[in-house]
């Protein structure tokens, strides 16, 4: 009788360096049998710009924080986490808590920080030979527009400080380190290198072969082989936004509709941006993000949801599950221009004694968007062999940049930065919202420890305290 087990990291490839991995699947979950059974050791850094004042964290899911609600049980929300200065020339805290994210130490110039972060050390621990053949290292992604140091935007280093993998900023270069791409059949043809054919184009034998009568897959597991490349494709079109005149015919893919590169940071004076189109290009990087993850090609890495010191002039309707939450406007409602009119103004002005809508609207929102990646983690079709998800067995650690916006007292500005992380497989407490009062150095390292890491942030002559409560 013919074996119907298979290996969890089971791909299709095609030609070049395409590399599409298959779903969890029951055949997976039934190989117990096999030397190494266990769940993967997975950490990525989750980053969201410009911060949570520390007083709305009080309020719990009553207002700012009641997106991450439905994903309470999953979570531990860490209060009063204070940071370390971190920046070098002091300027302001958008660069000291930005630098110390996931790092908690000063960085090392200008485009390095002073040590790993904690997805780095915890890769290294997990994986002393390196990572499984074929699968990508780490992986850096995000929506953002504030650009200057790198630390604004990159939250993955190595242990030497360098950058740990090269940021991916647009859908179509999210899509292509994933999948990788396909080459143009004639490359001598100038035309014909400016055409792309789906990468899917490459393994429909092998797609034959694993949803066809010889499979080794039962017939659930086929539909869902058949379901998963079919929102491979979905995905394709949206990053490269296709076009179907003639199914046969190559693609021509164009740009993104957002702006990049220096083009999105006009000497730091904002942009102009409505909230459907930010939304549509995060919402495709998250979920290229999350299959990544579910296919088994990445387990550690970094996800930006817009930069420190973040300068945009966000428009558009804000619903939260159906009904109107806020009417973004933000040049008219701070009746200013140019940077002066950007969001990031909301939090200079931040007062806990006034009511704060506008910047509360904005939190609420970057909440929903954090909360619509951990979801896509958070399925059933995540559910691995020891009945968790992906997301409930992965370190998801969530931060941000400060914890009071007013720059006038730097000390307060880095003080109960949030902090929010994931149960890591039982290692963590969930389900609460904990007054940590600790400095996220001795946090960090805590959670280091819980992965038996050996290497500590910070330098070697600083009395660490183990934060136990925290720990499950």
């Amino acid at each position: 009788m013919r074996s119907r087990n298979i290996n969890r990291r089971t791909v299709l490839k095609g030609s070049g360096a395409i590399a599409i991995g298959l779903p969890l699947l029951d055949e997976m979950a039934a190989s117990a049998a096999a030397p190494d059974p266990k769940v993967p050791i997975r950490a990525f850094n989750l980053f969201f710009g410009l911060g949570c004042p520390a007083p709305l964290q009080s309020e719990g899911f009553d207002d700012v924080l009641e997106p991450l609600k439905p994903l309470a049980d999953k979570l531990l929300i860490m209060r009063n986490v204070d940071q370390i200065r971190c920046d070098e020339s002091g300027i302001n805290a958008h660069f000291d808590g930005a630098c110390g994210s996931f790092t908690a130490e000063a960085p090392a110039g200008e485009a390095r920080a002073g040590g790993g972060s904690i997805d780095q050390l915890i890769r290294h621990t997990a994986n002393p030979d390196g990572m499984p053949g074929g699968m990508i290292p780490t992986l850096i992604g995000g929506t953002y527009f504030r650009r200057s140091r790198v630390c604004r935007y990159v939250h993955s280093y190595n242990e030497d400080g360098t950058v740990a993998a090269r940021m991916q900023e647009k859908p179509r270069a999210l899509f292509d380190r994933v999948f990788g791409t396909l080459a143009a059949t004639d490359e001598s043809d100038p035309k014909s290198r400016r055409l792309r054919r789906s990468v899917l184009d490459s393994v429909v034998e092998q797609y034959r072969f694993y949803t066809g009568p010889n499979s080794p897959l039962g017939k659930v597991s086929r539909g869902r082989v058949s379901d998963h490349l079919d929102r491979i494709r979905e995905y394709e079109q949206r990053a490269y936004e296709i076009s179907y005149k003639d199914s046969e015919a190559p693609r021509i893919p164009p740009r993104s509709k957002l702006l990049h590169g220096g083009s999105a940071d006009p000497g730091g004076e904002g942009i102009d941006i409505t909230l459907a189109d930010l939304r549509e290009e995060w919402r495709l990087m998250a979920d290229l993000y999350a299959l990544a993850v579910k296919m088994d090609r990445v387990r550690f890495g970094a996800l930006t949801f817009l930069a420190a010191g973040e300068r945009i002039r966000l428009t558009g309707e804000y619903e939260y599950e159906g009904r109107q939450r806020w009417t973004f406007d933000d040049a008219n409602q701070l009746r200013r221009s140019g940077s002066a009119g950007c969001s990031h103004e909301f939090w200079h002005q931040f007062r806990p004694e006034k009511e704060n809508l506008a910047l509360r609207a904005h939190v609420h929102m970057k909440m929903n968007e954090l909360a619509y990646f951990m979801k896509a983690l958070d399925t059933d079709e995540c559910r691995e062999s020891n009945g968790r998800t992906i997301l409930e067995n992965s370190l998801v650690t969530i931060s941000t940049e400060s914890g009071d916006g007013r720059h006038n007292d730097v000390k307060r500005e880095l003080s109960g930065v949030f902090h929010a992380i994931t149960g890591a497989n039982g290692r963590f407490k969930t389900g609460q919202i904990m007054d940590v009062g600790a400095e996220g150095i001795d946090v960090y390292n805590t959670m280091l420890t819980a992965f038996n890491a050996t290497k500590k942030l910070g330098p070697n002559d600083r009395d660490h305290s183990a934060i136990d409560m925290i720990r499950a």
